[in-house]
């Protein structure tokens, strides 16, 4: 296993480190921005609700934009750089504003710096790999990326201790912008073996496989039951957990999520993406109803938040990989884009719902919801996705 992963190309490794390090930075500041709106800024929970709204609908639609450009043009690295430099510039620049629009517009330009590299840099990671080893691709991916949910908290900790003020940590984020620019000005795209079409701009779904199309109704239906976890961490302290170990708790679901993506994700070459996505939606319910029917916290309460670590490392990567294998040649970075933006669009209205049913209904109502729907997607991707790519003869076959 440690073999595989220290073959794999550059451009993968790379791709991973700048995730690292840019995560790092995201989650050593996504923290401090609610304290720093409040204790500065003098905004309420509506502004926050503004800023976060529209940044992240924003970054949800230029995902699918930025993949059908790099179909189109066949070059990837250029939107990585400009995504990746977008957003570093604009969150030391954080330190600086007075009102919360402008802390809007900051905001703004992250979320537009992620829309448009997130789409680019997954194509750019599918055909950096063979067909066989995406799953180990992509899973090593996520789990330095899971690395920086780890790190980033830490830092914000580490710093908050020795009582260095808001600001002069919004301030320092500008070394891992720098790092992050570096390594994406580093990436070499490979060869292209024909130039690209010169073909109307087109977004739509006409040319993509019924199985891709049924895949992202499955993506839909169990992103819905895939809410904020900011309601998991709500519910932990509900349970009793002391409010000082909630954020540690959280960095376990990390740490554990980053050690197991590549080899589960690895799995996925071996035993099929469906199989292991199908194991990863049942855990994932089999979770969700245990922490809708507890009732005080306890050791069996941090085996449920492990245990969703697991899942986060089953799927992040192999959800990928399966668009992947599923997209057309020369459509990988629509496909991406259609992927992000599912995922993005159904975020929005699965914390609405969930919320609902939680104040307006219980805890296990909500709970249940979102394992119901993970449990159909499970049955869903078994008997009407179905299709798996098999990778050493580069056809689809019907499981």
């Amino acid at each position: 296993m440690l073999k595989s992963v220290l073959a794999l190309p550059r451009t993968v490794w790379l791709i991973g480190l700048i995730s690292l390090v840019n995560d790092s930075a995201s989650d050593m500041l996504y923290p401090l921005i609610p304290l720093y709106r409040s204790s500065v800024l003098m905004a309420g929970p509506r502004a926050l609700g503004i800023i976060e709204g529209i940044a992240e609908a924003t970054a949800s639609l230029l995902k699918l934009f930025s993949g059908v450009i790099v179909d189109r043009t066949q070059r990837a690295k250029p939107w990585i750089v400009f995504g990746y430099g977008l957003a570093g510039i604009g969150r030391p620049l954080i330190a600086f504003v007075s009102s919360w629009p402008w802390l809007l517009v900051l905001r703004f330009s992250d979320r537009v710096g992620k829309g448009l590299r997130t789409s680019p840099r997954d194509a750019l990671l599918a055909a950096s790999i063979s067909a066989d080893k995406r799953g180990l691709a992509f899973g090593l991916h996520r789990a330095m990326d899971n690395a920086g949910a780890v790190v980033g908290p830490l830092i914000a900790w580490v710093l908050l201790s020795q009582n260095m003020p808001l600001k002069d940590i919004f301030l320092w984020s500008i070394v891992p912008a720098v790092i992050c620019l570096a390594l994406a000005l580093w990436i070499r795209e490979p060869a292209v073996a024909t130039q690209p079409a010169h073909h109307p701009f087109d977004w739509r779904l006409t040319d993509m496989p019924a199985s891709f199309k049924r895949y992202l109704v499955v993506i839909a239906l169990f992103t819905l039951g895939n809410s904020s976890n900011m309601f998991l961490l709500l519910r932990a302290g509900e349970l009793g957990v002391p409010q000082a170990q909630i954020p540690l708790l959280w960095m376990a679901v990390s740490a554990i999520a980053m050690l197991f993506s590549t080899y589960l994700s690895a799995l996925s070459d071996k035993v099929g993406r469906i199989r292991l996505l199908v194991s990863g939606y049942l855990a994932y319910a089999l979770f969700y109803i245990g922490l809708g029917l507890m009732t005080h916290d306890g050791v069996l309460l941090f085996i449920l938040f492990a245990f969703y670590g697991l899942f986060i490392a089953a799927t992040e990567g192999v959800e990928k990989a399966l668009v992947a294998d599923m997209a057309p040649t020369g459509k990988q970075g629509t496909a991406f884009g259609w992927f992000n933006l599912t995922t993005g669009a159904f975020l929005l209205p699965a914390s609405v719902v969930f919320g609902w049913l939680y104040e307006s209904m219980s805890p296990l109502v909500a709970f249940g919801f979102s394992s119901g729907c993970a449990l159909l997607a499970a049955v869903l991707l078994v008997f009407w996705v179905g299709v798996e790519r098999n990778t050493n003869s580069g056809e689809h076959r019907r499981k």
